[in-house]
């Protein structure tokens, strides 16, 4: 099997990267929620430049934007690529964007280079994945594969009571009517991402290969004590609520710890009443947020940490309240296109290993529904949502390499 080799192309990616970074709100780094000014005109600006490079372009009802080229093989199912085009309050220039501009040039690539392929092939920039504006998350991802209806629209505001519905109309997006933008002819979807971990750096090597995106458990856990004087009540006769709350998170840590790798478990809030120095605590609550590519094994952990927070709650007199604020399914990818991958990096002669996402993506939405594969590249100390994001020009140069081989394999070549 041959694939093909890029190097120009990568310029051109790097060039439609700097120029999404430019449609952002003031501050420091990228600011483009959902539905705002910037974020509106950085899609226009996609449309504009999709048409440019001979595309079908179209946005459908919520706002994703497509740019196509048709395959011969009509009958044939899509295959699409890409990931979102909103940011976190200051985030990178990479996150989500790099996926984007990575498809987008593959595809034109795959084009100039081949002509028509044998199956209709999509770059797709979506509307909505961080949640960062709305309290909803894959709002885009999550219209084409039924996660959501529409109906949400109405109902959910921003911090400033804007409902999605409003944001909408003041974009020149309508109403959601009929089947909206619901999807039933994709074949397989294909994510490039920058890591936003440190495991690659670390390790030295070019490329991640997901092999699952973790299942995410959060939870709200309120401790119950006694408010009392901290001068006058003996220690042995206190209900301290924060005390019980530490102990707890301890045990957390040390389960997580005991469980290891891919399980994380998080505590990142927590909130002590009345929250005074010189009053014992009478309350605590606190986040957690856990993580496992298994959902049998996310179950089980989860499970056994609220017995044990029971435990301790009881050996001390407090009061527990544990209550499920999110709950996600791990989504494995697709063992083939994973398995392609692994073949093209060891022909392009890539470093690579596969590994669990720790962070959830639009990928786990069409996981379920069709052949799915995503793609990680280095991400510099880890860090990502943070102005401080950043990946090699040669690393998002791998990627979009690798994203180009497997798009060439799955549109180009005979099934």
């Amino acid at each position: 099997m041959t694939t093909p080799t890029i190097q120009a192309p990568a310029l051109e990616m790097m060039e439609l990267l700097e120029e999404l970074a430019a449609f952002s709100a003031p501050g420091p780094g990228i600011s483009r929620l959902l539905y705002t000014p910037e974020w509106l005109r950085a899609q226009q600006f996609l449309q504009e430049r999709m048409a440019a490079l001979g595309m079908e372009v179209r946005r459908d009802e919520v706002g994703n934007v497509y740019g196509r080229f048709a395959g011969s093989q009509t009958a044939d199912k899509v295959i699409l690529t890409g990931s979102h085009i909103d940011t976190v309050l200051n985030g990178g220039k990479y996150d989500g964007a790099y996926g984007i501009a990575a498809a987008v040039t593959a595809l034109h690539y795959l084009w100039q280079t081949f002509g028509q392929p044998l199956r209709t092939v999509e770059a797709v920039a979506f509307c909505e994945e961080e949640g960062s504006r709305f309290p909803l998350t894959f709002w885009g991802s999550g219209n084409v594969t039924g996660l959501y209806d529409g109906s949400e629209a109405d109902s959910c505001a921003d911090s400033g009571g804007v409902t999605v519905t409003a944001a909408m109309e003041a974009c020149g997006l309508g109403r959601i009517t009929g089947k909206g933008p619901r999807r039933k002819d994709i074949g397989a979807y294909v994510e490039l991402h920058i890591e936003q971990g440190i495991v690659l750096e670390r390790s030295a090597l070019e490329i991640g290969i997901v092999e699952a995106i973790a299942g995410q458990r959060r939870f709200v856990v309120r401790v119950g004590g006694t408010a009392n004087h901290a001068g006058t009540t003996p220690m042995g006769l206190r209900r301290d609520a924060l005390a019980g709350a530490a102990e707890m998170l301890l045990a957390l840590e040390q389960a997580a710890v005991q469980t290891g790798d891919p399980l994380v478990a998080t505590c990142g809030k927590l909130e002590v009443y009345p929250g005074t120095p010189n009053v014992i605590p009478g309350e605590v609550q606190f986040t957690l947020d856990i993580r496992h590519s298994e959902a049998e094994q996310l179950e089980h952990f989860c499970s056994g940490i609220q017995a044990h927070f029971n435990r301790i709650a009881e050996s001390r007199g407090l009061t527990l309240e544990l209550t499920a604020t999110l709950a996600t399914t791990p989504a494995p990818m697709d063992e083939g296109l994973k398995g392609l991958l692994e073949q093209i990096s060891q022909q392009q002669g890539r470093s690579f290993r596969t590994m669990v996402s720790g962070a959830g993506h639009d990928a786990q939405l069409f996981a379920p529904l069709c052949p799915t594969a995503m793609i990680f590249v280095p991400s510099r100390a880890g860090i990502s949502h943070s102005p401080d994001e950043y990946s090699s020009p040669e690393e998002l140069a791998a990627g979009l390499n690798l994203l180009t081989a497997i798009l060439y394999e799955l549109a180009y070549k005979e099934s």
